[in-house]
């Protein structure tokens, strides 16, 4: 009888051991959980309430309209005012895109273009387009689930209305990854050819791009063609 209590006791021990986790195994895990509240946001492209002012600037200068509802998406998407995204070896557009949003305007396009080839010869990975040109009333629903979006009037209102910009994922990607896009993007702002920000509750790059970006392209690829002859 007693080496029986004696197993049963030891028993009892044993299986409070591996139900119960170590004190060091808790201390580490609140140490890792508090160190993950300490972390702060601070991303080199950092949204603001001036780059929203700059970004409906560049529409109005351009004279665009913000796309109020989807007649009028349709009808500058038959105008070839608004061109398509398409899905190439080194750009992907995301399923979650209704085929008649997968648009923007021409110099948008080119910037997908030429960032997605960039980015594909450096990872070998395709890019990803989460979002592309919204109307109105599409925004309008936006916001009513996601307090961060832009609203769809006024000053600050989204430039997705007018085609100039869209969003690109970063969820997945690696620090190189990350650090690649920010440094493409940071160099394109600095030339005041883009208006870019990472955000921070969805998980993708904002970029707005300016006309100018036309300009710019074809001046650098007639000094890739000078240089190469």
């Amino acid at each position: 009888m007693r080496a029986t209590t004696r197993f049963f006791v030891l028993a009892a021990i044993m299986m409070a051991l591996f139900a119960t986790p170590t004190a060091s195994a808790t201390h580490r895990y609140a140490r890792h959980r508090g160190h993950a509240r300490r972390i702060k946001w601070n991303p080199v492209l950092k949204g603001s309430h001036d780059s929203m002012l700059r970004q409906n600037e560049e529409i109005d200068r351009l004279q665009l309209p913000r796309i109020n509802d989807q007649a009028q998406l349709e009808e500058l998407e038959r105008n070839q005012e608004l061109v398509p995204i398409k899905d190439t070896p080194a750009l992907r557009v995301s399923p979650a895109i209704q085929p008649d949003k997968r648009y923007c305007r021409p110099w948008t396009n080119y910037f997908l273009q030429d960032m997605s080839e960039a980015y594909y010869r450096e990872f070998h990975l395709p890019l990803q387009v989460n979002s592309a040109v919204r109307t109105l009333d599409q925004q309008q629903k936006l916001r009513r689930h996601n307090r961060n979006a832009a609203p769809e009037i006024g000053d600050i209102a989204s430039s997705h209305l007018a085609g100039i910009t869209v969003d690109l994922a970063k969820r997945g990607l690696t620090r190189v990854q990350h650090k690649w896009m920010e440094d493409y993007l940071k160099d394109l702002r600095d030339r005041g050819l883009v208006e870019a920000a990472e955000e921070r509750r969805q998980a993708c790059f904002h970029v707005m791009v300016s006309d100018r970006y036309t300009e710019w392209r074809e001046t650098k690829q007639v000094a890739a063609k000078l240089e190469g002859e």
